[in-house]
């Protein structure tokens, strides 16, 4: 039976992601059992001077700035700032925006500062497992290595006036006396290979004219970015077939960057060309035309609103541009994300996958405010975002604040539907309501279709519990990517598809209809999915959510069609202020149902668990209606 089980799963992943996925991936493996693979990769290959200081200094290329004295941000020396290059100096570091660790000064490379875990810096990356019980989440590893905590140091220096080039230079270059080319876990991830190499090259134009870049430091480096670039570029075909999500973006773009900021290295040229072209057709694919995202994640998407950012801005200032839909898409994009967003404090939902990644952290405000990463994005896009303030991020990619008469969100707009991603929204002073009703023509990270979030006077009071770590107890797993941790229904403890090895999902929910209207007195949202495939044939979740207009006042109506007897339905809800919410339930047979309230959990920052309040609706019929007021 289990045999059988493992053939029928496999069609599924067939069916799902298509024979172009699973023929690359079983030859991808292959090759890597039987070393074909690793020989493409050469380890720590001799050293060579590619390109010289001067000769870096003097290409015609340009950056967001050309050096520390053309950035024109307003210097504020602000005690928070000071306080987290205090931290880094002395060897401690905030990991996923979330938790501090104390590292200390000279903390290897290799170790995962989590689990204890030392890995092998000898061994070639095609050997390394990157998720293991034993090492834990690979991604404690990879966090300092990815050098954005640069970014603290460098505005650091510029608000106080200070010179740390050799702290940085220090730690770029023990990096790269630590890392062979090729080897060990840093070499595992071409996304974290090719942010090093973006944070590096922002690190040296700001520092261009220290003492502490010297000849002898530069060639160190220059050889390290050489050999990380030509890793992506060999690999690319990884994050572009087997991945396919915002790794394959960030890789095409920098490996086009890479060509554009370093033209004089080997292979620069077709770096370049190859890179534009693969950047332009992943966005093409990834980005769906209504501006939504196939990772189905806030905080990915705005990933790729920094990179659109970085796209957009430095091809322009070098005399170039992409084919006319990156633009189209960027725009799109930050207008979806704009309709998420809740005004007060710029905080959306904790929707999707959220590891914790800001790649540019360019201000001091919080991780979950998205406004510096929009208003950046609307700015080059001559849009106005309409934030009350400017954001420092602005001025670091050269850009100065205007007035533009085109704004991300039509005025006196409330309901907004992107029906490619799924995303149903409606907007009114004090409320924010947000419905995923969505097909899944790409695979999904978690069983959390039709989850209701509601914010009220900029507060989540019925959220989603995030994400945690992606290689933690199965129980811990189970529960951030599953249904149980949404506000969404289940049968018994079925989640709505069937969970397969890591981040795979079988029977994907699909939806069959979704709409969103007004009629004088309500805002009404209907949607129907079919799920629970491994639990029933034709299992339907079908739900309205009626929201009363100007009062915080929802009524949710869930029926579950061709339910099995058998099961329990359970209407779940999570909220971190169960004293500020009033609820009543009744089922279909106008029984009154009794909550059970139980504490639960979430993760509004990657790695760091918190308790909320779980309040949950059984009914052994088809039919729950909850009354929920604020």
């Amino acid at each position: 039976m289990s045999s059988l089980n493992t053939v029928i799963n496999g069609l599924k992943v067939v069916r799902n992601m298509g024979w172009r996925y699973v023929a690359f991936r079983s030859v991808h493996e292959l090759n890597r059992r039987t070393g074909r693979l690793k020989k493409r990769f050469p380890q720590a290959p001799a050293f060579q001077r590619y390109l010289s200081l001067e000769e870096w200094k003097k290409q015609p290329v340009v950056f967001f700035f050309q050096s520390r004295e053309e950035v024109t941000a307003v210097r504020k020396p602000e005690p928070a700032l000071a306080e987290r290059f205090k931290q880094i100096k002395g060897g401690k570091l905030t990991f996923f925006n979330g938790a501090t660790l104390s590292l200390g000064k000279d903390f290897p490379w290799m170790k995962n500062p989590d689990s204890g875990f030392m890995y092998n810096g000898e061994q070639h990356w095609t050997e390394v497992n990157d998720y293991s019980a034993e090492a834990g989440d690979i991604k404690y590893v990879w966090e300092k290595a990815r050098f954005a905590y640069l970014y603290d140091i460098i505005r650091y220096d510029h608000h106080f006036g200070k010179d740390n080039a050799a702290l940085v230079f220090g730690d770029i270059l023990s990096w790269i006396s630590a890392n062979k080319v090729n080897s060990g876990p840093h070499y595992k991830c071409s996304q974290e290979i090719s942010l090093r190499v973006l944070n590096w090259t922002f690190a040296l134009y700001y520092y261009r004219h220290s003492p502490a870049l010297t000849e002898e430091v530069f060639d160190q480096i220059q050889y390290a970015i050489y050999w990380q670039l030509h890793h992506v570029f060999h690999n690319i075909n990884f994050s572009r077939i087997a991945v396919r999500n915002n790794h394959a973006i960030t890789e095409t773009l920098a490996l086009y960057l890479g060509g554009l900021l370093y033209p004089t290295l080997p292979g620069a040229a077709t770096w370049k060309e190859q890179g534009r072209k693969w950047f332009e057709e992943e966005i093409a694919y990834q980005v769906y035309d209504d501006g939504t995202f196939l990772q189905f994640s806030m905080n990915y998407h705005r990933v790729v609103i920094q990179l659109f950012t970085w796209a957009l801005r430095l091809s322009a200032l070098n005399g170039e541009s992409f084919a006319p839909h990156v633009k189209e898409k960027a725009a799109k994009s930050l207008r979806f994300l704009r309709v998420c967003m809740n005004d007060g404090n710029g905080w959306l939902p904790n929707y999707g996958a959220n590891d914790g990644a800001l790649f540019f952290r360019l201000n001091n405000e919080h991780y979950r405010d998205y406004r510096p990463q929009l208003q950046a994005l609307a700015t080059l896009l001559q849009m106005d975002a309409e934030f009350p303030e400017i954001s420092e991020d602005l001025y670091w990619y050269g850009l100065q604040p205007a007035a533009y008469e085109t704004t991300v969100l039509e005025k006196d707009q409330m309901l907004y539907s992107f029906p490619e991603g799924g995303y149903f929204i409606c907007r009114e002073m004090e409320t924010l309501t947000f419905l995923r009703c969505g097909n899944h023509r790409d695979r999904p990270s978690q069983a959390d279709n039709l989850h209701l979030d509601i914010w009220y006077k900029n507060e989540n009071l019925l959220m989603d519990a995030g994400s945690y770590k992606y290689n933690t107890d199965e129980e811990t797993l189970r529960y951030f990517m599953g249904t149980a941790s949404h506000n969404t229904v289940m049968l018994d403890n079925y989640d709505q598809m069937l969970k397969g090895p890591r981040f795979i999902w079988y029977n994907w929910s699909q939806c069959s209809r979704a709409r969103l209207y007004e009629t004088t007195d309500e805002y009404i949202w209907e949607g129907a999915i079919s799920g629970f495939q491994h639990v029933g044939p034709d299992i339907v979740h079908i739900r309205q959510v009626r929201k009363k207009k100007n009062a915080p006042v929802w009524i949710v109506k869930d029926h579950i069609q061709h339910k099995p007897p058998y099961l329990v339905m359970r209407q779940l809800w999570h909220t971190s202020t169960p004293e500020k919410l009033i609820t009543r339930a009744e089922d279909s047979s106008g029984a009154i149902l009794q909550p059970l309230c139980k504490p639960g959990m979430y993760s509004s920052l990657y790695g760091v668990k918190e308790e909320n309040s779980s309040i949950i609706f059984t009914s052994d019929a088809d039919t729950i209606i909850t009354e929920i007021i604020i």
